[in-house]
């Protein structure tokens, strides 16, 4: 059965074969079907102990949570600057001082993080062609980009697209960068792809790349789209959708082009993905690491009535489609859970309102020098309402104890990023696709 759905074309490969992902198996007749085999997984001693304290509502939040107005200000980084659709900003971790912008419809564009005038980006690598961007189904397109930790050294670098080679696939790949007329620039020759994942839908598809502070590459994948799960791929392990994959791409093993880590949490179980990492996740929309903890932040955007905020830990079930943040999760006949010792909750949930939003977009935690009572939040929004945060989060207690919001023009937050020295940027694709940055509020103005 498998082979109907995962019988790709090779197109220009190279350092060998690629291997196909069965991200969902289902014919016509279990999508058509409220129900879908649930794989739960056996006890596993690479699983961490995760504790968490109870949710908070935002909307009525207790009364410890310090939810006064945050003293920055969002102002425009690049004020010339305009990249369609810029969906991810990062630096190379090469300590060069450039800042990577890439545009959902392909293009990887690169500046000089220090130059505020800057108006036209260098083009660092094109992949317009290959990559399948529609604004109708805008939940693919160019998702992902992470730079290897040794890309001063290697020159590796990858991302995570949607294919035009055939509807719906999505493809991590490795690239390599190389010196052409003086500059660093992307090589399209070098393109070696790690995984083709078959998607039943057009929206849910994740995207976020980045690599852990334990160098393994960390991938996020939604449920495969639609509404409600239809496949339940959320609690079933024998699907690679609806969870947070993590991989070695540094070992390639036999066949495959990456290894699995020993310590992954499914690993030595039967009828399972060992590459996953953690699951019962609906639509992660950007997940990032803190740097100074090392801990993995994501924001799942949820489906009718509640969005929520994860911090992500090995071999952690976050509920979906059982769960939606902390509620009992029935539409679509779904039957749903009450909370279970099993599912974790997250740290913080809103409900579609018109004051909060109805898609979170994550989120990075501040730790670069420019605006130092930033040190140590979590910097998030949301795509509809336009409306941000600063949440602090105590590790220690295992609590939130500050979600502060941060006062703009609530245009739509459509990603964030952070350059190597640790500055988080926002961007919206609206006015031709703007970078925005938080800086201290001047009082002197007010």
């Amino acid at each position: 059965m498998f082979s109907e759905f995962f019988s790709l074309p090779r197109r220009l490969r190279s350092g060998g074969p690629v291997r196909k992902l069965a991200a969902f198996a289902a014919t016509a007749s279990i999508l058509s079907s409220s129900t879908a085999l649930a794989v739960a997984p056996e006890s596993s001693p690479n699983q961490d102990v995760i504790v968490v304290s109870e949710t908070i509502n935002l909307a009525d939040p207790p009364e410890r949570l310090n939810s006064k107005p945050m003293p920055v200000e969002v102002v425009e980084a690049y004020p010339n600057l305009r990249i369609s659709r810029p969906i991810v900003l990062t630096g190379a971790g090469d300590d060069s001082g450039r800042l990577f912008v890439a545009s959902q419809t392909g293009e990887i564009f690169v500046i000089d993080e220090s130059d505020r005038e800057v108006e036209e980006p260098e083009l660092f690598l094109d992949l317009s062609e290959t990559v399948e961007y529609k604004d109708r189904e805008n939940e693919e397109g160019f998702l992902g980009l992470a730079f290897h930790p040794q890309f001063e050294e290697n020159k590796r670098f990858f991302v995570y697209y949607t294919t035009s080679d055939r509807p719906h696939v999505s493809i991590i790949s490795e690239f390599r960068a190389q010196d052409e007329s003086g500059r660093q620039v992307g090589d399209p020759s070098s393109e070696r792809e790690l995984m083709q994942i078959q998607q039943p839908f057009w929206n849910h598809n994740g995207g976020t790349l980045a690599f852990g502070p334990d160098g393994y590459l960390y991938i996020a994948l939604g449920d495969g789209g639609k509404g409600n799960d239809p496949l339940g791929a959320g609690q079933d392990l024998s699907k690679l959708l609806g969870s947070i994959l993590r991989i070695d791409v540094d070992q390639p093993t036999g066949s495959a082009p990456y290894a699995v880590p020993n310590d992954n949490p499914l690993v030595g179980q039967k009828n399972v993905w060992p590459e996953i990492y953690a699951w019962g996740l609906r639509n992660v929309w950007r997940m990032s690491f803190d740097p100074a903890t090392g801990m993995l932040w994501a924001a799942d955007v949820g489906q009718n009535e509640w969005e929520e905020v994860n911090i992500i830990r090995k071999g952690g079930n976050y509920g979906w489609n059982l769960r939606e943040a902390s509620h009992k999760f029935t539409r679509g006949g779904n039957k749903g859970s009450g909370p279970r010792p099993d599912l974790v909750e997250p740290l913080i949930e809103y409900p579609h309102e018109d004051d909060w939003g109805k898609s979170v977009t994550g989120g990075a935690v501040y730790r670069g020098e420019q605006t130092p009572l930033l040190d140590g939040y979590y910097l998030y929004g949301d795509y509809v309402s336009g409306r941000l945060w600063a949440l602090k989060y105590d590790e220690k207690e295992k609590q939130v104890t500050e979600n502060r919001p941060i006062a703009w023009q609530q245009l739509p937050v459509f990603t964030f990023g952070m350059t190597d020295s640790g500055e988080v940027l926002m961007s919206t694709m609206m006015g031709g696709g703007r970078i925005y940055q938080f800086v201290t509020k001047d009082s002197s103005a007010e």
